[in-house]
């Protein structure tokens, strides 16, 4: 079974949907045991980082999702709130990624929004997919460069688009919006 993170965030349903077309279980939860005994779980989200990150400490789900230990997956903001710290509302993130999220230049047009190339992939969910393979973003904050990069993509600078450590991964894009690149990848999740 996989666990979605329910918290009032964004893009559930289009998750859970994408999970079904993968013919994966799934239920949207909020439950601590429910979550701790899930095979894998997602941690999605569209939003605001401090409103969103004062909804998981109200619940305690800031507290619950760092100690996990089956494979966990944040995606856009659900990415971003297991940084350090988030310059969308001067927000401190859960720390599962030692990273800061900085706010994009707004020399061009922001947010990111639209079809953009990945490269330079390092674990195991990119099996199968063909390096420069394009995928879906929609986001006015991004996560640096760092050890735990595991793609990269460009706009207005080089950020990370996914990010891994230990059991944790992190895909700044939408894996459910990006067609048969982003079914692979959420298939290979699923079979960590």
């Amino acid at each position: 079974m996989i666990a979605i993170i329910k918290y009032n965030g964004g893009n559930v349903n289009s998750i859970q949907n994408a999970l079904k077309r993968l013919n994966a279980e799934s239920i949207i939860t909020d439950d601590f045991e429910l979550i701790k005994k899930a095979d894998k779980v997602i941690f999605p989200g569209v939003g605001e980082a401090s409103s969103t990150m004062k909804t998981l400490k109200d619940k305690g789900l800031d507290q619950l999702i760092p100690t996990l230990k089956q494979p966990v997956l944040g995606i856009c903001l659900g990415m971003q709130l297991m940084c350090k710290n988030n310059e969308e509302g001067n927000t401190v993130g859960m720390g599962i990624f030692n990273i800061d999220v900085k706010k994009f230049p707004s020399t061009n047009i922001v947010p990111h929004m639209g079809w953009n190339t990945i490269s330079e992939f390092g674990t195991p969910v990119f099996i199968g997919i063909e390096e420069k393979s394009d995928v879906y973003f929609v986001h006015s904050f991004y996560c640096e460069l760092s050890q735990n990069t595991t793609s990269v993509c460009e706009y207005i600078l080089p950020f990370s688009s996914s990010l891994q450590k230990d059991n944790f991964y992190g895909m700044q894009f939408h894996p459910e919006k990006s067609g048969k690149i982003g079914s692979q990848l959420l298939n290979n999740f699923l079979q960590l």
